[in-house]
């Protein structure tokens, strides 16, 4: 039998399994991944974090010092970006020592992500580029209700759709999306209400996951779309989510991202034999 170490860590409740890989000899298969985020059998999680030196990752091509975000969803399928999983990676890196603050780079999928521990210990993270695409597409919720979803590029695919009484929408079941193509790998689905002055509450339903708490590229893309829908200039965004809160600095096309990453436990886990 297989026994790993783990911490297990959120940023605004949407939760993480973390694994230390230093030289990539774990390589947890899919079955793995699913086995550890199940929120019955394993550990529970939205997704899988792996620290793992970045000369282990063939399609890194940046520093090879860094440490690499490895990061899986809960199905075992592959993302290139977890806003919210940066930052309880960066918390990880500086509570077991591996990095040393305020600021921490991190290799991702969709590039280097700077972030920075803020006085008051929330962590901001360079989200990099974000992009509103044309168009709209169509999506259709379990219960019926239709929206108009803007797409927008955050290094992951998104598509956030306005509207009011979202609190209420069935999200037990995967939305659906016409055309279908517009997403051949998926999409993670945020449907928005406004609250205030740039202010929006949000759920969302993540690819390969379901509704969680929170999505922090969600938050991005959800602030990144607002803002071309008002009009209004650059400036900072505050998105509630049903985990908490996060603020969203846009600024010439790119985005920050702040908000809370705790780390809540540690210990080893007996995975069952592959």
């Amino acid at each position: 039998m297989r026994r790993w170490r783990f911490s297990k860590g959120h940023g605004t409740q949407n939760d993480f399994v973390v694994l230390l890989d230093r030289e990539n000899v774990l390589a947890p298969s899919d079955d793995d991944v699913r086995w550890l985020c199940d929120r019955r059998a394993g550990i529970g999680g939205d997704g899988l974090l792996r620290v793992v030196l970045a000369r282990h990752v063939p399609e890194w091509d940046g520093d090879p010092g860094l440490w690499f975000m490895d990061y899986r969803n809960a199905d075992g399928s592959i993302a290139q970006m977890c806003g919210n999983g940066v930052r309880v990676f960066v918390r990880y890196l500086l509570d077991e020592g591996l990095a040393t603050g305020p600021d921490v780079d991190v290799a991702t999928r969709a590039g280097l992500k700077p972030a920075s521990v803020l006085p008051d210990g929330r962590i901001r993270v360079g989200m990099g580029a974000v992009t509103v695409g044309t168009g709209t597409v169509r999506v259709t919720t379990a219960d019926g209700s239709a929206y108009d979803a803007t797409p927008v590029d955050v290094g992951n695919p998104h598509a956030v759709a306005f509207g009011t009484g979202v609190g209420a929408l069935d999200l037990t079941r995967a939305p659906v999306w016409e055309p279908a193509e517009a997403f051949p790998e998926g999409v993670n689905l945020e449907f928005v209400e406004q609250v205030g002055e740039r202010h929006v509450a949000m759920r969302v339903f993540e690819r390969g996951v379901g509704e969680t708490r929170s999505c922090g590229t969600g938050t991005v893309a959800v602030a990144a779309a607002s803002q071309a829908r008002a009009g209004n200039g650059d400036g900072t965004w505050t998105v509630d989510v049903p985990g908490g809160r996060v603020e969203v600095e846009l600024a010439d096309g790119n985005a920050h991202l702040t908000g809370p990453a705790v780390l809540v436990a540690h210990g080893e886990v007996s995975l069952p034999n592959a």
